[in-house]
This record gives structure tokens, C-alpha cells and sequence, in this order.
């Protein structure tokens, strides 16, 4: 795998999105802190139908966990929002916000991720742009976004050229997720397969993830919280 520079406090990692549909109010935080506690390298609040004021507090409460966590947040496709909570930065999809705009509000310090499907049109124009990193699929069937246009596993490799990381999402499991770091993939953006169950679940997945990653990605290196869970279960 082609070394890739990850900026801002990117790494390599299991990369932890929300769902409203998931993680009604009162079960939103304790999951994201054990996906924390697990070792997601990054946060990604995404909540499409909840009241401003919900996501307000929601986003609040998150941007206060993960950096006791030394962990980035960022907002779905809301720049005013993120800035307002002091979010790490954005994701941003085709036809949401424009990046460069988004750019402007939050500054050269923000994390700006960028969806580019399967397209690596898509992703030279998000790079041309400043995009931070780059997203690609879905690879898998997805329950979150179950139209979403699929995306070939060698999008991951060609992408390389942009030099950014590279974000795979759609129906990613501690079953296929090695497939996809292998193939190029530098985080894996999870939704179901994280938050479908209770806290000490999503810890333990997201452990799963970790140890994935320290099979499989040559530049992953485990949270301090994570690493003697992970020294421990491998093999003598």
C-alpha cells in the first residue's frame, strides 16, 4: 500500500458514523463513547430529521466526548452547525453544501470529507477543491443508504493518485472490512455494523475493527486506550 500523508489529525481507522435511526437521544452518546473507548479514529455526527435544537445539544455533547478522546468530530452536511459547536470540520456529499464554501466558513484547519461514490471525476474535483479525504462506495448492500450507487473495489486503488485518505462506506462488517483495507481503503466508515446493539456491543466492535486494521494497514497504530487490548489477543 502507497504511503498516504494524513493531515489534521487523520489517521488510519475504524471511522464511526451516527444514525438517528440507531441512536434515539438518550442512547446516542453512551454509543459514541464506546465506539471512542473501542478506538474509532473519527466521529461523524449525521442526524437528518431531528429538531435544530436536538442537534444543537446532540452535537455539543459529541464534540465534548471525543476530544476528551483526542478523537476529531465532524458534522454531516451542516458548516454552520460544526462551526457553532466548534466541530472538527465537515462531510459533505454530492449536491450538500459546496466544499469551498464550506472552506471559507470553517477554515484551512477544518477536516472536509467528501463523497465521490465510485467516480474518480468526482474525486479529482474534491481534491481540486481541498477536500481533506476522500469517500468511496457503497461497496456492500447498505441499510442507511440502501439506492446508493455501488462502487467498484478498485476505485480504491486508482484513487491512490489523489493522495489523500480514502474512506470506504456501504455495508462494511468485521467480516469484509479486511477486503476493503487490503484493497486501499484507509478508514472504514460504519454505521450498522457499530451501532446495531447495546454499548458494550459497539465497544466490542469496534475493538474487532482495530484489530483489522493492525492486520491489514501498515500505518495503523492503536489509540493508547486500545493497545494492550489488542497486544493481548494476538497470537504468541
Amino acid at each position: 500500500m502507497t504511503a498516504t500523508p494524513f493531515p489534521k489529525g487523520l489517521a488510519p481507522g475504524l471511522y464511526a458514523i451516527t444514525d438517528s435511526k440507531l441512536l434515539p437521544d438518550d442512547k446516542l452518546l453512551p454509543a459514541v463513547e464506546a465506539a471512542l473507548r473501542g478506538g474509532a479514529v473519527l466521529v461523524q455526527y449525521r442526524d437528518k430529521s431531528s429538531s435544530a435544537s436536538t442537534r444543537l445539544s446532540q452535537a455539543r455533547n459529541l464534540v465534548a466526548a471525543c476530544r476528551n478522546a483526542g478523537v476529531p468530530l465532524i458534522i454531516n452536511d451542516d458548516p454552520e452547525l460544526a462551526q457553532r459547536v466548534g466541530a472538527n470540520g465537515v462531510h459533505l456529499g454530492q449536491g450538500d453544501s459546496s466544499l469551498v464554501e464550506a472552506r471559507q466558513r470553517l477554515g484551512d484547519g477544518a477536516i472536509i470529507g467528501a463523497t465521490c461514490h465510485g467516480n474518480l471525476a468526482l474525486a479529482a474535483i474534491a481534491t481540486g477543491e481541498g477536500a481533506d479525504y476522500l469517500a468511496f462506495g457503497r461497496f456492500f448492500g447498505s441499510t442507511t443508504k440502501p439506492d446508493a450507487p455501488p462502487a467498484e473495489l478498485s476505485v480504491l486503488a486508482k484513487a491512490r493518485q489523489y493522495q489523500r485518505p480514502l474512506t470506504a462506506i456501504g455495508g462494511i462488517t468485521t467480516r469484509n472490512g479486511g477486503t476493503l483495507i487490503q484493497a486501499g481503503a484507509d478508514m472504514l466508515a460504519v454505521v450498522g455494523d457499530l451501532f446495531g446493539g447495546n454499548p458494550e456491543y459497539t465497544e466490542r466492535q469496534a475493538r474487532e475493527f482495530a484489530r483489522l486494521f493492525a492486520a491489514h494497514h501498515p500505518l495503523f497504530q492503536p489509540r493508547k486506550n486500545i493497545h494492550d487490548t489488542l497486544s493481548s489477543n494476538q497470537e504468541p
